[in-house]
């Protein structure tokens, strides 16, 4: 076993706005497609997350505020009254074993079909993507068609689809919300000049790109509270196509925009050697939280090295919590890991899901099988 002393970093408590994170080794968003037909959260969820609660805080999965913005069969919702009900099975599950959780709100901008959504895609631009396929309800692989632009007069809509989502989610029993504004996605597709090709007040300049995300973020702080909002950018991921041609200039404009409201954290995901990381930190002056899981899994040693050596507040991991509900007492100890089977993180039911067991489990397994 590994001396723990070295982990003694991550088990530092965090104060983020309004939440009081036990540990600093975060649960990152991770896409599983095991929600209902209809984007309701079930009682499979609420174990999966449960699961983890040992997290100083989970980061649901991304979860779309509107049927428009759905780009994946099987995702949830916060856009009904039972995606509501359905969620506060997950939260009351979390809490019950002494966890904290956050709602990551979604839009999918182009990335998405019509035949998940039974809406046509909308974009910054009618800017399409190139090589993408997408799996629909009917699990075949599609192409995903060119997207409409989004005319000014329906951002103002987009903006309260985001804030009735989050008054859904606080109403569900989550700690706060995180604007998903990263991967490519809808705010991401304003974010980025390869796709933001507008001549109106939302396109051009690094601080109209930025504009719909400030203006999202701002309202949804107002209506929940800036110390239960944050913020997920992922300056420089190719996901979905998006280029960082400007440098980071909207980003920094994103930051220096929102910097007043006093977020709960920023979230990014990011490679440790970008030099935004420390800039961003700065100019947002909030809680950093770093996801390194940029092309590679982020191992131990690296998570346990982003908060010694003060380069984050907390350190988000995705996939090593999949195969290991209680990665923190795993990593803690140095015991063995998991590696969890790739081919069943968008399956359906519970296999690759809630059936990867805790070291306890596994020690009274061995004990069992020895008697």
């Amino acid at each position: 076993m590994t001396d723990q002393s070295d982990f003694a970093p991550l088990l530092e408590p965090l104060r983020l706005g309004a939440i009081e994170a036990p540990n600093r080794l975060f649960v990152a968003p991770l896409t599983r497609n095991r929600a209902d037909a209809d984007g309701t959260p079930n009682d499979l969820q609420a174990t999966y997350y449960a699961q983890r609660a040992s997290a100083g805080l989970i980061v649901s999965e991304a979860t779309w505020i509107t049927l428009q913005g759905k780009p994946y069969p099987r995702t949830p919702g916060l856009e009904t009254d039972a995606h509501r009900d359905g969620w506060r099975r997950v939260t009351d599950a979390v809490h019950a074993a002494g966890g904290r959780i956050v709602a990551q709100l979604w839009h999918g901008g182009r990335v998405g079909h019509p035949t998940t959504s039974g809406q046509e895609l909308v974009s910054s631009s009618a800017t399409p993507l190139r090589e993408l396929t997408i799996f629909t309800d009917d699990e075949a692989a599609a192409t995903i068609p060119p997207p409409r632009a989004l005319r000014e007069d329906e951002l103002p809509g987009i903006v309260e689809d985001y804030v009735a989502a989050a008054r859904r989610a606080i109403a569900a029993g989550f700690d706060g919300v995180e604007v998903h504004s990263a991967n490519g996605y809808l705010l991401d597709q304003f974010l980025a000049e390869n796709v933001n090709r507008r001549e109106d007040g939302y396109g051009g300049s690094a601080e109209n790109r930025a504009r719909l995300s400030v203006e999202v973020v701002t309202a949804v702080a107002a209506a929940i509270g800036a110390d239960r909002t944050a913020l997920r950018v992922s300056p420089g991921n190719p996901a979905h196509e998006i280029e960082l041609t400007d440098g980071g200039a909207a980003h920094r404009a994103l930051a220096d925009a929102l910097a007043p409201l006093g977020l709960a954290y920023v979230h990014v995901l990011s490679p440790l050697d970008s030099p935004l990381i420390p800039d961003l930190r700065a100019r947002y002056g909030a809680p950093l939280v770093l996801n390194s899981g940029f092309a590679e899994r982020t191992p131990r040693e690296e998570a346990i090295a982003i908060v010694a050596g003060g380069q984050a507040d907390a350190v988000a991991v995705g996939r090593a919590w999949i195969g290991n509900p209680d990665l923190l007492e795993r990593w803690r100890t140095g015991a063995p890991t998991t590696t969890a089977d790739s081919r069943l993180f968008y399956s359906s039911g519970p296999e690759g899901y809630v059936d990867y067991p805790t070291l306890e489990q596994e020690r009274a397994g061995a004990g069992e099988a020895a008697a």
